[in-house]
């Protein structure tokens, strides 16, 4: 086979994301820092999956169509960092082959050059020894041996053997990777996607298996022993890619019985619940905060998820939406608005009409803005922040933000969850804030596809004490652009820490950090490691604290009890009391036992 068409694109395109499926916990596992929301390989995968998902049931020869469906589902999909830059990567791709019904060997080599163009110029300080690294090694490999009349298949081994051969090299581009012991994990899922792409061209299409890691040595380590606990993959896992794969969007907020007068209810185990949802569905937010638990769940069999629930409690609030019915409808206004725009030959300037989804913040946001989601009038301004956690969230609401997007560590949302909540909250001006340096490329890429909807800007704070400190000043007055500048100025004097909990034994920057351990990280520094969460709090604070400080804030997660609280407060103020001003507040934040400010 010398050239390939759009169908056999296609089929290279869902082997290729089930080939990631299969392998995304080992590559969430190759995370540099041993904290616990290592997910460069979900959120790859969930990139890969909307992006196979725009193409599986269509039937097109036209290769330059299919890339572009493609190119399209991976950009709204787009999570983290790595799926931002992988949707660039293919967005170029794409854009090569524009207008074209088939591709030979040169073909192919041009796109993944102009690919790899692309991701380079998406990125404002590229990095060596990443995922950019991996595509320009294995697109030049291709393009210098790439003749015409060579076999398509020959093609594909010549560009994934090079980005294997890529991927072992880059510790010695990021001495991080070395020290640790560890390749590049974004680089390692387009690996894993390339080598489903090969396959398919040997009749070899990946299917979907259950995506597991046991403590072992990584496939793709340096040779250096990488524990990781069991990793399950999210999700029962279907045989072959399927639509079915949308399911239901399930979320409810669940009164847990007194467990000393149960009344007929069984005992809430929260690692026994944890592990149900887990078996059941995906991209999970799970909040337990006293006698109550709220949770978010993408799953197939919603029903078994509220029977199983109710045997702990009474629901407060339920709530199931069908994504498939919705996927369907934010597809109709894609190709409606795209259209009308007409911009069929470009996927540069895609402007979305989609659906709100309401499911993005975890609350009933038309009900929080008091108005009805039919009349609302347009605002002059809307700020929407990330966030996650009961107490998180409140302070957000509290500090001017209107519209909140449920996620941040270990569930970062997608491009389209932006594009959404941007036409919900129908304002001429917004300000997104990603609290999270994992998603600040997500918010750019939603930015630029709503440009011609609202004046958008991205303030880039990437601790949720940097989008507290910007939301505070937020003034209603000003311009868009002065509101920017004067948030970005205050984000210069926040100093943000955290503490969380080891999930392997690792040595980095010189400190030796024991699995189960506690760690106090500031910005992307380990500085301290300790058996009880608190002392790591204390040394922390004696490491971030100088004499130009004058604030501390603490914010507690929801493992962090009343009794801790209590002594957290009275440590800090006896140490720091006549000279700070203290606060400390319950955030009830998942995987951080504490964020930290100082100011």
């Amino acid at each position: 086979m010398i050239t390939i068409d759009g169908v056999i694109l296609k089929q290279m395109i869902i082997s290729g994301s089930n080939n990631l499926y299969n392998a995304y916990p080992e590559v969430d596992a190759l995370n540099v820092f041993p904290v616990p929301d290592g997910d460069t390989g979900t959120n790859m995968n969930l990139t890969m999956s909307s992006g196979a998902k725009e193409v599986f049931n269509k039937n097109e020869n036209s290769i330059g169509v299919v890339a572009k469906d493609f190119a399209r589902g991976l950009l709204m999909g787009a999570r983290g960092n790595s799926g931002v830059i992988l949707s660039q990567i293919f967005r170029g791709f794409a854009e090569s082959l524009s207008g074209k019904d088939k591709v030979d060997a040169i073909g192919l080599a041009e796109a993944f050059v102009a690919g790899k163009d692309v991701a380079y110029k998406a990125v404002m300080r590229p990095v060596e020894g990443t995922i950019l690294t991996v595509i320009r090694e294995a697109s030049a490999a291709l393009y210098e041996k790439a003749e015409r009349d060579m076999p398509i298949d020959q093609a594909l081994d010549i560009l994934s053997d090079a980005a294997k051969k890529s991927l072992e090299h880059t510790p010695d581009l990021l001495p991080v990777l070395k020290e640790v012991g560890v390749v590049d994990s974004g680089g390692a899922g387009l690996c894993k996607i390339l080598e489903g792409f090969a396959l398919a061209l040997h009749n070899k299409i990946v299917e979907k298996e259950m995506a597991t890691v046991t403590e072992k040595t990584a496939p793709y380590s340096t040779g250096k022993p990488m524990t990781a606990d069991t990793v399950e993959g999210h999700g029962s896992v279907q045989a072959k890619f399927s639509h079915e794969e949308f399911g239901y969007c399930t979320q409810f907020l669940l009164q847990l019985a007194d467990p000393n007068d149960l009344k007929g209810k069984k005992a809430f185990n929260e690692k026994r619940f944890k592990a149900v949802l887990e078996a059941h569905g995906n991209s999970i937010v799970f909040i337990h905060s006293d006698d109550l638990v709220k949770v978010h769940i993408h799953t197939m069999k919603p029903g078994n998820i509220f029977t199983y629930a109710q045997q702990f409690g009474e629901f407060k609030t339920m709530k199931c939406d069908n994504m498939s019915e919705q996927h369907e409808e934010l597809l109709d206004d894609f190709e409606s608005e795209e259209k009308k725009q007409g911009k069929e030959d470009s996927g540069e300037k895609l402007n979305v009409a989609l659906k709100a989804d309401k499911t993005l913040s975890g609350e009933d946001q038309a009900k929080h803005l008091g108005i009805d989601e039919e009349k609302k009038p347009k605002q002059k301004f809307a700020l929407i922040a990330v966030a996650v956690g009961k107490g998180i969230e409140e302070m957000f609401r509290q500090s001017n933000v209107t519209y909140i997007v449920s996620g941040g560590q270990t569930m970062n949302p997608s491009t389209a969850d932006f594009v959404n909540a941007i036409k919900e909250v129908n304002a001429e001006n917004v300000l997104l804030f990603p609290n999270n340096g994992n998603i600040v490329m997500a918010c750019s890429q939603a930015a630029e596809l709503t440009k011609d909807i609202a004046h958008v800007a991205v303030v880039p704070t990437k601790t949720i004490p940097q989008g507290l400190t910007a939301c505070m000043v937020f003034n209603p007055d000003v311009s868009l652009e002065e509101n920017v500048k004067m948030m970005e100025e205050s984000i210069q004097g926040v100093k943000s820490g955290e503490i969380t909990y080891a999930i392997k034994d690792t040595t980095i920057d010189g400190v030796t950090v024991n699995k189960d351990q506690f760690m106090g990280i500031m910005g992307k520094k380990i500085l301290c490691c300790h058996k009880h969460k608190i002392n790591t709090l204390m040394e922390l604070l004696e490491k971030m604290v100088d004499s130009d400080s004058s604030l501390i804030t603490i914010i507690c997660g929801e493992d962090v009890t009343a009794e801790e609280k209590e002594e957290v407060e009275g440590k800090v103020s006896e140490k720091y009391g006549d000279d700070f001003e203290i606060d400390v507040n319950y955030g009830n934040q998942p995987v951080y036992s504490f964020f930290v400010s100082v100011e």
